[in-house]
């Protein structure tokens, strides 16, 4: 059995005339420390995927089950267990609060966790230990996506799920996020799950999913995966 196993997965939104089916049956399994890229188009349902699998939608039918366990079967506490211990979450938005240090935003995750990983070594990982004292408005972009994946990755979740984390970074800044994402894979044996529409991505991954339309037109896994270092677009 995979580490991550998606069955039969549909998904419609609205009803009557304005319903429209996002999710139209989708197959796939991840394995555990691997990087897996959900590349696709604006609508393809890849971010609508990301979140059934991270329990923060729910499914019309199909099952979504993560080292064994059926997420659908989970009580609510247990839902929120799981999404609590398992899981970290990095997005396009930063979401930091605004009133609080890049040090006490990582904080905020650690108090998720039961074994948080050690806050100031992650932060020199992260290349933001001399930011530790700013607030979110005095940092770049960039910083405040690192202190993003600072707060997802401190609770040293099983999974790490990124949708668009470059998306609203420069070139170079992006470059230098996915090498994080890459070495925080590398260190610490995360499985990342990351939504893109960007087409190089997909290189440093282990495994591609290629979806349109709401369902996966082409899957396979790299054979000779790039470093994100190396990537061009």
């Amino acid at each position: 059995m995979s580490f991550v196993e998606v069955k039969g997965v549909r998904k419609s939104f609205g009803q009557g005339d304005s319903r429209v089916d996002v999710l139209k049956g989708i197959d796939l399994d991840i394995e555990k420390s691997e990087v897996c890229v959900l590349l696709g188009p604006s609508g393809s349902g890849k971010s609508t995927l990301l979140n059934i699998i991270g329990g923060i939608e729910t499914a019309d039918s199909g099952t979504v089950s993560v080292n064994g366990e059926t997420i659908a079967d989970m009580s609510e506490k247990a839902l929120t267990q799981y999404r609590r211990h398992h899981l970290g979450y990095v997005f396009q938005t930063y979401n930091l609060i605004p009133n609080l240090t890049v040090r006490e935003n990582i904080e905020v995750g650690a108090y998720l966790s039961k074994s948080p990983l050690d806050i100031d070594e992650l932060m020199e990982i992260l290349g933001i230990a001399d930011q530790k004292n700013k607030l979110p408005n005095r940092l770049s972009g960039g910083q405040q996506q690192r202190t993003s994946i600072g707060r997802a990755i401190v609770k040293n979740p099983d999974i790490l799920l990124c949708d668009e984390p470059t998306g609203a970074l420069d070139y170079s800044t992006s470059k230098e996020i996915l090498k994080l994402i890459e070495d925080i894979n590398k260190k610490y044996g995360n499985t990342i799950i990351m939504v893109t529409h960007n087409d190089a991505i997909k290189n440093m991954a282990d495994k591609v999913f290629k979806l349109r339309d709401g369902v996966i037109r082409k899957s396979y896994a790299n054979e000779q995966k790039i470093s994100a270092a190396e990537l061009d677009w």
